[in-house]
């Protein structure tokens, strides 16, 4: 791909500022492209033009939203290779990866089309204790009003079209920061939405430093924060926001569950997309495993072997499985991580090495509680591989963290399932895969450390509208 300036998108106009950022690729450096930062002023220009629309798009009608949403996802579907490649280049994410998450963005788009023409009124029969009259309520949603939305770097489409889709569904104007390093396709997103006939400045696409950023955390004039990204920095922004509804998705330590029961021929695969894919830099990344003690060391043997394989490099190349972090400063904590639970006593089975800004993927054994690889977020191409011997154990080891978004459970004994289900603390189960797996149009998020509230079109939207009654 040529390299291109992108102008940014505010309050329904393509614009240029004097603040130029240059977006480089992680896995050559090379100049992909440069685009602006907008700065208060920018933000405060997209904000007067988003309430000026307001009443506009409260009153849009079903057809004329779900037309909308799903112009978007066909075109979309439609420059799927294009806008891939994008994503590819500013993230480093191999290409068939990218391919997928274009795939989704699309389908999201497409689930928020069906979910605006959902007629979501109901009727109440009323009544007083003791008192004689009868009522009839009707319960109509309302839009919130002005969102925030801040989006990650790690599926920079897809996590800010969880955001975009439900608002414009819900009929709210919102404002989009996606991250400063891979905010291009989102801009390439908004020449989409820009086609629409969604009234101007109902969508702004807004990189912003973290100064100006915090902006839409702090102004009132938004009615709800939606924010992907760390811990530490979501947790600060609900303490900042003031009087506004916040949804927060905040990563984790994601466990999975091999019972004895598991058909290790289904589970291997998988969990080696669990562990690896996009360099581990997802929030739902398998990051540790616990593994019954009969399957334990035929799992570690046979996922090193399968680990062995996995071709490295270029991420624009169909062949890629795993390419460089999104830079090196990640890497290097990664690789500081694994050398500090080896000296801890932890097991490498394979890789542990860095080479710039690409860690090689990393299989630990022996791992515990005092290892950041463990405790924490690890964000990176490493898992952690422990046995148990009961369920129990397995459901002990799972909850014994401070995050809770999901949890893979591979059995074919339902007892053993319901119990996982029941009993670990996460947002989700997922049976017989990894916690890797997210569909579009499920709840999505967690509990504990892990977040607020849940994203998923239909999900994301009851925060987005206002329950009204009318009583008569």
């Amino acid at each position: 791909m040529q390299k291109q300036n992108y102008s940014i998108y505010s309050a329904g106009k393509f614009i240029t500022t004097n603040h130029v950022l240059e977006i480089h690729n992680p896995f050559n450096q090379s100049l992909v492209a440069t685009t602006y930062l907008a700065d208060k002023f920018v933000l405060e220009e997209a904000i007067i033009k988003a309430l000026s629309v307001k009443a506009e798009l409260q009153n849009l009608s079903s057809q004329k939203k779900y037309n909308i949403l799903k112009q978007i996802s066909n075109e979309i579907y439609a420059n799927r290779k294009k806008l891939a490649e994008v994503l590819s280049l500013e993230s480093a994410k191999p290409l068939k990866y990218a391919l997928a998450e274009i795939d989704r963005s699309a389908y999201t788009f497409s689930i928020a089309a069906e979910e605006s023409k959902k007629d979501r009124t109901e009727h109440l029969a009323l009544e007083r204790i003791l008192q004689t009259d009868k009522r009839n309520g009707t319960v109509d949603y309302f839009p919130i009003g002005l969102i925030a939305g801040i989006a990650p770097f790690n599926f920079p489409m897809n996590l800010a079209v969880h955001k975009l889709a439900p608002a414009i569904a819900s009929g709210c104007p919102i404002i989009l920061k996606p991250a400063s390093r891979t905010p291009l396709s989102c801009l390439e997103l908004a020449k989409i939405i820009d086609r629409t006939e969604l009234p101007k400045g109902s969508v702004s696409i807004l990189p912003m430093d973290r100064t100006t950023g915090n902006l839409l955390v702090t102004d009132e004039r938004f009615k709800l924060l939606s924010f992907t990204g760390s811990p530490d920095i979501g947790w600060k922004m609900k303490a900042q926001s003031g009087k506004k509804k916040v949804v927060l998705e905040l990563g984790g330590n994601a466990a999975t569950i091999i019972t004895k029961s598991a058909d290790l021929k289904d589970a291997l695969p998988k969990s080696l997309m669990g562990a690896f894919a996009y360099s581990g830099q997802i929030c739902i990344h398998a990051q540790r495993f616990m593994v019954h003690s009969s399957l334990y060391q035929s799992f570690v043997d046979e996922l090193n072997a399968l680990t062995q394989n996995l071709i490295s490099g270029n991420p624009l190349e169909t062949a890629t499985d795993i390419s460089n972090m999104i830079d090196e400063a990640n890497a290097v904590r990664v690789e500081n991580w694994i050398k500090e639970a080896i000296e801890q006593g932890a097991q490498l089975i394979c890789g542990g090495k860095r080479h710039g800004s690409y860690v090689e993927p990393t299989i630990l054994t022996n791992c515990n509680h005092t290892m950041k690889v463990y405790a924490e977020e690890v964000f990176g191409p490493v898992i952690c591989i422990n046995s148990y011997q009961t369920i129990e154990d397995a459901i002990d080891q799972a909850n014994n963290t401070k995050f809770g978004l999901q949890c893979g459970v591979f059995t074919n004994d339902n007892i053993e399932l319901e119990k996982c289900f029941k009993q670990i603390e996460v947002g989700g189960v997922i049976h017989n895969n990894v916690p890797t797996i997210r569909y579009d149009q499920m709840p999505y998020g967690g509990v504990k450390e892990s977040g607020l509230g849940r994203e998923g079109v239909r999900y994301a939207m009851l925060d987005m509208l206002e329950p009204k009654i009318l009583v008569k």
